[in-house]
């Protein structure tokens, strides 16, 4: 007889769980992101950094998901403030209107990771409700490699939109910029 597979159980955390989750949070990211830890903006190190600056905004979260005592996955993402830089390498035709934060329109989901061998078990999207189910800004919007055809489907499937591409750091690559309505604007 076969084992049964256990439930995910989604944990919601604060920027101080962040930090007390660092170890296990960086073991995750550098299974998932084996291929490309070799480029300078990939590296755990730099990772880290990147976090700790969304822990500190404005309506950060994380969500984690945990199959017995195994993170199998986690997402976070944080409200982007106003005049936000997010949209400095902006690459698209849009409304300049639409590319200009107020502090409560947008939430920036910064990371959606599982574990490869848990991956294509719907629990990518359990953490993507999770994160976003009942967040209180009317938008939010993600980046993805072009070329991470999983994601990139899935998120589309999601109902999130192609808004245009944006390279976020000089170092980093360009991404497909998408978004997501959250609720009636």
């Amino acid at each position: 007889m076969e084992a049964a597979v256990p439930e995910l159980v989604l944990r919601h955390h604060d920027a101080a769980g962040m930090h007390r989750q660092q170890d296990v949070l960086l073991e995750v990211y550098t299974e998932v992101y084996a291929d490309l830890l070799a480029d300078p903006f990939f590296t755990p190190a730099r990772f880290w950094q990147r976090l700790e600056n969304y822990a500190k905004r404005q309506g950060f979260a994380l969500i984690t998901g945990w199959l017995d005592d195994t993170l199998v996955g986690y997402t976070l993402g944080f409200t982007l403030p106003k005049q936000a830089t997010w949209w400095g390498g902006f690459l698209g035709d849009v409304d300049p209107a639409l590319l200009e934060e107020d502090g409560r329109r947008t939430f920036a989901v910064t990371q959606l990771m599982v574990v490869p061998g848990w991956q294509r078990r719907g629990y990518a999207h359990r953490l993507h409700g999770a994160l976003l189910d009942g967040r209180a800004e009317e938008r939010a919007t993600l980046l993805v490699k072009p070329d991470n055809v999983p994601a990139r489907t899935a998120y589309l499937s999601w109902g999130w939109h192609l808004f245009g591409q944006v390279q976020p750091f000089d170092d980093a690559p360009v991404y497909d910029a998408l978004m997501y309505e959250l609720r009636a604007g």
